[in-house]
């Protein structure tokens, strides 16, 4: 029988990482990891459910839970079979609703919350599958990978025959890499050990026990003091060795001139890219960094809202790694759409992580890309950072730096009810101490 989405809940999740200073950066002193958490209830009578989410800091959350109630009624009461059926339509219903539209036309909370609907009616699709949300996808066909994908706006870049013809290409040689990833996992850098707050010697034991458990890969935070990112850059390229990879993330500290400043006395360090240098508006100004900082790559996209920045920051040569979020994007629909591009253009993906979630959504998006969509490692790592894993009913799974991928149904992002209670903004027990 078909099944109908019979109910939605959406609740104000926020973990006070600010008092330990974890996910801080320049710009991003004192975050609260936090989650628009969405629940889809069908009337089956099975116990399935579906649940996405998306990623704040804490303030601001109660915004994007109110976006979640502005759109649900454009899933309330369809049943999954039509959704499945035609998930571009589906997507498309979400983003463009004619009044909410004005609001955030594919970006913004709209699109935020869009994000935790569309990822939760994954997640339902999954489980019923009994399937893993890369495997779902791994097992369709290119037809049917395509017609999830909104090409509006994008086909001065890409057009639907290029997908088809991309997937294509890949689609005989789906199972030798996807036993490839069972058996070795997905490529993975560590976060964790170099926050901004950190102090020294915290940062060197995390990078010392980071080594220890397989980790060759290592991202630091630098900000707006030249002389102490120097100084942060040195510390960890000691402790790691010159064998291993460095990135650096500005997370949009600086104009475009002081970036292109601030990067020369890091070069020596080695660094294969840095991050956000800039606003993850300026296209130009990433081109413009770019050329200036060769042979450093330029990395961006974890604040870039759609396919359409992608497209452009793409076309305009502007960097060097594709970093999208699962949540920032409007879901896994548009997520494809930007491995699509990327692949291209042949520009290596290395997802957004860390967060609450992301690293359990990345992991999937990554092993999609490897299997269906480019099929290559070169320069490709998905981020990880050890926080909050243990809220979560199927948490990332990570071994000798790589992620091994998850077998259970769904798309990783169950969180333990006993977690949500104790999260819950305001009145749960982690809130009311």
């Amino acid at each position: 029988m078909p099944r109908q989405i019979s109910g939605l809940t959406v609740r104000d999740i926020r973990t006070p990482t600010s008092r330990t200073l974890a996910g801080s950066d320049a710009v991003h002193t004192d975050p609260d990891y936090s989650a628009t958490y969405v629940v889809l209830t069908t009337d089956a009578g099975d116990g399935l459910e579906g649940h996405g989410m998306t990623f704040t800091l804490g303030r601001g959350n109660e915004v994007c839970v109110a976006a979640v109630r502005a759109l649900q009624h454009l899933v309330l009461g369809s049943t999954l079979e039509s959704i499945t059926s035609d998930m571009g339509a589906v997507w498309q219903r979400l983003t463009h609703e004619s009044q909410l539209r004005w609001i955030g036309p594919e970006k913004g909370a709209i699109h935020l919350a869009t994000a935790a609907i569309v990822n939760a009616v994954w997640d339902l699709y999954a489980k019923v599958e009994r399937k893993p949300v890369w495997k779902l996808v791994a097992d369709m066909t290119p037809e049917q990978i395509v017609s999830c994908i909104d090409f509006r706006y994008i086909t001065d870049a890409l057009t639907r025959g290029e997908a088809l013809e991309i997937l294509r290409r890949k689609f005989s040689t789906r199972a030798e890499r996807e036993a490839q990833m069972r058996a070795e996992g997905y490529p993975a850098y560590i976060t964790s050990a170099g926050w901004m707050g950190y102090p020294d010697d915290k940062v060197r034991r995390l990078c010392r026990e980071a080594l220890a458990d397989g980790w060759r890969a290592f991202k630091i935070k630098v900000g707006r003091d030249s002389d102490a990112n120097v100084h942060r850059a040195a510390l960890v390229r000691e402790e790691i060795g010159p064998q291993n990879k460095m990135m650096m993330d500005a997370n949009q500290a600086w104009d475009v001139g002081e970036a292109i400043e601030f990067m020369r006395p890091l070069a020596r360090f080695n660094p294969l890219w840095i991050e956000e240098p800039t606003s993850p508006d300026d296209i130009l100004g990433h081109a413009k960094i770019r050329n200036a900082i060769r042979p450093v790559g330029v990395a961006t996209g974890e604040h870039a809202a759609n396919r359409v920045m992608f497209k452009q920051l793409l076309q305009a040569q502007a960097i060097d790694f594709c970093q999208f979020d699962n949540c920032r994007l409007g879901g896994l629909n548009e997520a494809l759409a930007v491995l699509l591009l990327a692949a291209k253009f042949d520009v290596p993906v290395c997802p957004h992580a860390g967060g609450i979630g992301l690293c359990e959504y990345a992991q999937h998006t990554s092993l999609i890309d490897y299997v269906c969509v480019s099929g290559k490692l070169e320069n490709r790592m998905t981020e990880f950072a050890d926080h909050l894993h243990e809220h979560f009913k199927d948490p990332v799974v990570v071994r000798n730096g790589r992620y091994m991928p998850p077998t259970a149904a769904g798309f990783s992002i169950e969180m333990k009810p006993a977690s949500l209670d104790a999260f819950e903004f305001p009145g749960g027990a982690e809130w009311k101490q």
